[in-house]
């Protein structure tokens, strides 16, 4: 039996598989699946086998390469695009985060206005029928003043709002409440009634017939009301950020690195092969330096949305503020009433109609002429009566039954939003490390480095922010992108101004005994 040359064998075999791998390598067969599968660019640019004389400006190398000048300019164009769109899907539930409940308070505003105007409505069907058809359009627009304030469209005042409708509720209170039947003898239609209409309008704030109630409630809904309109407006400066986030543009120098880190392994025939996580995050940091100045403006930003929000639904409970609306009508009108004698007295003196006639008036028209709150219709009810009265109302008022109606509450929709918001306090900061998650950047035996495969990548790592770049080995950063730098300004503005807001309120109601 012939006797078998091992070292032959070994030797044919090794010599087949260095043939067969220099087969391998003189291909770009995979180069043009990756080309084809990430949809960079028309397969005709990418050439059947790797060519020295290639005049590449981003993926140089002394060796054979899959590339062309063609196909890095599909690159650019690819990783540009993924780039951003990556950018949108981190940025997107943030996003829909704060749009989604700019949604939610706005309906629930909107809801609390509602209710609030049925509530104060049904005050006057109920108990002041004769003053319904009359008060009616002025409890429309009282409301719909409050709506657009705290939706931040037009030039509103809260404060304005309610004087004008105590304003209109005095002439008919005065001749229907206080003075039972006057309107009648003086004609609703006449010249004297429309020149007393237009005097009590007019002298309602000297004269003072409500009492302390006007004033308060307008404090009261003011204060809230803001607080709830500058959350609206918050809301939006968030939105706006955002907006610019997505939209920002990467340069030069990122997307050339960009290129380097993706795609020029891929010259190479090395399209599986992933970048060293130090080495995408140096990129990453260089492409969003400036993203990354918004870190700081953009917690306080987080912290002033928390602030505000506690402030609607806690400290200066919107819910309450407009709930308390009917209640403190009902006890302008009781003071009125109780007040009777000096208020008609006061009127005879600065509008000139006779207090004879008025008190003639009284005496000629039966109490049963109109719908006077339930104990009494007379000037002369005991002050006592009244205040038990208005105790027995308040503790009715359906402020828990209600929720069916109103959907979510006003404290449920904050607390969500806090909770989810905390979140993302750091998110301008983390979003490097967002973007290297997964294929980007991954630590293996072996990685891409940019210009060579590698055990680990051994540049040094920077920070975020543009200072930091000035040592970045990966990615040239010329200076911060002025429209991000324009809107990060926007953003400590709007943080220096709220703040200021929101601790001279907090200030105002400790001095005012409201907080403890």
């Amino acid at each position: 039996m012939p006797r078998v040359n091992v070292s032959w064998i070994i030797t044919v075999l090794a010599v087949e598989l260095a043939t067969l791998s220099a087969a391998h390598a003189h291909s770009c067969h995979e180069v043009k699946t990756a080309f084809q599968v990430r949809q960079i660019g028309q397969l005709k640019w990418v050439p059947e086998t790797p060519a020295t004389d290639v005049d590449l400006s981003i993926c140089k190398h002394a060796g054979p390469s899959c590339c062309t000048r063609r196909m890095e300019e599909s690159y650019r164009a690819a990783v540009l695009r993924d780039t951003s769109q990556n950018i949108r899907s981190y940025s997107f539930e943030l996003k829909y985060l704060i749009s989604a409940h700019v949604a939610a308070f706005q309906d629930t505003f909107q809801s609390l206005i509602t209710f609030s105007q049925n509530h104060l409505t049904s005050l006057f069907e109920t108990t002041y029928s004769s003053l319904m058809s009359s008060i009616s359009p002025h409890i429309v627009c009282l409301f719909t003043d409050l709506s657009r304030f705290l939706q931040g469209t037009g030039n509103v005042s809260v404060e304005t709002a309610v004087h004008c409708f105590f304003d209109s509720l005095f002439p008919l209170v005065h001749t229907r409440i206080v003075n039972p039947g006057m309107a009648g003898s003086i004609g609703e239609d006449s010249s004297d009634a429309n020149q007393l209409g237009d005097c009590l309008r007019m002298t309602r704030q000297d004269v003072n017939p409500f009492g302390p109630h006007p004033k308060v409630m307008a404090d009261t809904l003011a204060s809230a009301l803001r607080a709830g309109r500058v959350l609206s407006l918050a809301l939006g400066v968030g939105l706006d950020v955002m907006n610019i986030t997505e939209t920002a543009e990467l340069s030069k120098e990122c997307t050339r690195a960009l290129v380097r880190m993706h795609y020029c392994s891929h010259c190479r025939g090395l399209t599986l092969i992933r970048a060293c996580s130090g080495y995408c995050l140096n990129v990453m940091r260089g492409c969003l330096a400036s993203l990354s100045e918004l870190h700081n403006p953009w917690r306080q930003y987080v912290a002033v949305l928390q602030d505000l929000t506690h402030i609607v639904a806690g400290a200066h409970n919107l819910e309450l503020a407009l709930l308390g609306i009917r209640g403190q009508v009902e006890e302008a009108i009781l003071y009125a009433q109780l007040h009777g004698p000096r208020l008609t007295a006061t009127v005879d003196k600065v509008c000139g109609h006779s207090s004879n006639a008025s008190s003639t008036t009284v005496r000629t028209f039966p109490p049963t002429s109109v719908t006077p709150p339930p104990v009494n219709s007379s000037q002369d009810v005991p002050g006592a009566d009244k205040i038990g009265m208005l105790t027995r109302l308040h503790s009715s008022l359906p402020l828990k039954t209600s929720k069916s109606d109103r959907g979510r509450t006003l404290k449920k929709v904050a607390r969500e939003f806090t909770g989810y918001i905390s979140r993302y306090k750091s998110f301008f900061s983390i979003l490097p490390e967002a973007l290297c998650e997964g294929e980007m950047g991954v630590d293996e035996l072996m990685c891409w480095s940019g210009d060579d495969v590698v055990k680990s990548y051994t540049s040094r790592v920077v920070g975020n922010g543009v200072r930091a770049q000035r040592q970045n080995p990966e990615v040239r950063v010329r200076g911060a992108d002025p429209v991000l730098m324009d809107i990060k300004n926007k953003l400590e503005l709007f943080n220096m101004v709220r703040n200021i807001m929101i601790w001279g309120n907090y200030i105002y109601y400790i001095l005012k005994g409201k907080l403890t």
